[in-house]
Formats: structure tokens, sequence, C-alpha cells
């Protein structure tokens, strides 16, 4: 009778332990996108972040869109607008599970960029 009590109890902790261990792993993480592909001719700035599997990864809008801007004014277009849903991709796979998945974000760059000295107004 003891020893059952002692393995229910064991037993307990260990689910205990396992589930703890799930919820930690599938905390909220902010990740920061980093350029991934540039077209010119279209004007498209992707980025891209992994996500692992049991994380639950989220970007920071405002930095990233920035960052989106940063590489369209390198082309000489003024801004840059976010288009489309994300786009999921799962990169490692186990089996059928997909153990990391790739995040691509989409921007399409827009106006053109003026330089002061190219006004020719004196």
């Amino acid at each position: 009778m003891r020893t059952s009590k002692l393995n229910q109890s064991d037993s307990m902790k260990s689910m205990l332990l396992a589930a703890a261990a799930l919820l930690l792993a599938g905390c909220t993480i902010t990740k920061e996108p980093k350029v991934s592909e540039v077209n010119q001719t279209t004007g498209v700035v992707r980025l891209n972040f992994n996500e692992a599997m049991l994380q639950n990864a989220r970007f920071d809008e405002y930095t990233t869109h920035g960052t989106a801007t940063r590489q369209c004014q390198q082309m000489g277009f003024a801004t840059a607008a976010a288009y489309g849903q994300p786009i999921r991709t799962c990169s490692v796979f186990s089996g059928s599970l997909c153990l990391n998945e790739k995040i691509t974000l989409q921007y399409q760059c827009q106006g053109l960029a003026l330089s002061p000295a190219a006004t020719g107004y004196y």
C-alpha cells in the first residue's frame, strides 16, 4: 500500500515537472527580423526570423517597419509599407513534426526619395 502511494506521488511530480517545462518552453519571446531579400526592380524587401517549436515568437512592428524603410531608402525610395500576411515555412523537420519555422515579412517600397542637392534651386 505504501509503495503505491509513493509511486502516485512520484508520478504526480513528474507530470507537474513536464507541465511546467511545457509552459516555460511555450513562452512568448520578441524576435528582431533581419533583411533576407531585397529586389530593387519590384521594390520588395523581405525580412525573416525563426520560431522554434513550442515558442510563441513576436516582433516589434515599429522596429521592423524602420528596418524595411531604411532598406528602401538605400534603394532610392521614400518609405516602406507592410503587405500580406507573414509567410510561415517549416525549415527543420523531424518526421512529420516541424521543429523550426522561418517567418517572412514582406514590405513594398513606396515613393521616390528626393535628395536636397538634386533640386537645382539656388
